[in-house]
């Protein structure tokens, strides 16, 4: 650069509040806290010991004892809850293990809330899919549709089962219409008018979810089109999360997270109770196996991945991540 080249330097320059560490966290406008991490995990019926589930590396089905592990960790890192997936040995067409007080997810509500006590948010799935022989959300008619109204009924009386087994709040997942009125009215009326409701409000029909398929045992076949979501549309899920809302969900929840952080968004701007994102099992696998193949930095990825998720708009993130995460906010 010649003498006689002048440079206009810049007055503004924002690089200065990234120049440290220090600075960085100081007005970071995003933040990332373990109280804000659920940890879904699944258990299954008869297991002496965890097995891994090999679509999802660090994921296993819980045995009850190896459970009781989890959530104690769980509670130590501060999360702010566990969302419980039961996986029974018999499925029948009605998902009677769902409703059945002898049955995995029931049990297992009561053995973690013995465990731990109110130091974690307790919730529990409420669907009959994993319970089915058949693996949809819901009861089905002779000619093979899911009948939205039968399966509010089943919902009901999973909802008491739930309850009585002691859960905090239950996540009612299978997106038949009307289904947070039903289980809001069925709790009330038995006086579990504590439980609270997680509203699985906008959930899509997503390729994201083929890796939680292997951790349930799933025994679908075909595809939930005619209940989940349409993944172009993003009204249709602010409306969905507007519908539950007034029919009396206490959280609200988009899923998955990141393919539809703009839904999150849209929905975080339109209702005044809590929103959460479901960071799923496609999302989880897709970046474990990038790293394992080391095309990028998993632990920064993970961060970066939870960190988008909350930037959007989530106030609670369920993610398989959130012990790691809570470990790696300790450091």
């Amino acid at each position: 650069m010649s003498d006689e080249t002048h440079v206009q330097v810049p007055t503004i320059r924002p690089r200065r509040l990234r120049r440290t560490p220090a600075l960085r966290r100081m007005v970071a406008e995003t933040h990332v806290v373990p109280s804000s991490l659920v940890l879904p995990v699944f258990i299954r019926e008869g297991l002496a010991e965890p097995r891994p589930i090999s679509s999802m590396p660090g994921v296993v089905q819980h045995s009850r004892d190896s459970l009781k592990r989890a959530v104690a960790e769980a509670a130590e890192l501060g999360l702010g809850g566990v969302m419980l997936f039961g996986i029974p040995e018999t499925k029948d067409a009605t998902g009677s293990g769902a409703i059945d007080p002898a049955g995995v997810l029931n049990l297992a509500i009561t053995d973690v809330v013995a465990e731990v006590g109110d130091q974690l948010t307790v919730m529990s799935d409420l669907c009959l899919d994993e319970f089915t022989d058949h693996g949809h959300c819901g009861l089905l008619t002779p000619d093979g549709e899911v009948d939205n109204d039968q399966t509010l009924a089943a919902y009901a009386e999973m909802a008491l089962a739930q309850a009585a087994a002691g859960v905090d709040m239950v996540g009612p997942s299978g997106m038949m219409d009307g289904q947070v009125a039903v289980v809001r009215s069925a709790l009330d009326a038995a006086r579990h008018s504590h439980v609270s409701v997680l509203a699985y409000s906008a959930k899509y029909a997503s390729a994201f979810f083929g890796p939680f398929r292997e951790a349930v045992d799933s025994s679908l076949v075909g595809d939930r089109r005619t209940y989940q979501q349409d993944p172009a549309n993003a009204l249709e899920g602010v409306r969905e999360v507007l519908l539950d809302v007034a029919e009396g969900a206490d959280i609200v929840m988009v899923k998955p997270a990141l393919p539809y952080l703009d839904v999150v968004r849209r929905v975080r701007d339109a209702v005044d109770v809590p929103v959460a994102a479901y960071n799923v099992s496609g999302e989880y696998a897709m970046l474990e196996a990038a790293a394992a193949n080391g095309w990028i930095d998993r632990e920064a990825a993970v961060m970066e991945t939870l960190t988008s998720i909350r930037r959007a708009g989530a106030d609670v993130i369920l993610t398989y991540w959130a012990s790691e995460a809570a470990r790696l906010l300790q450091r």
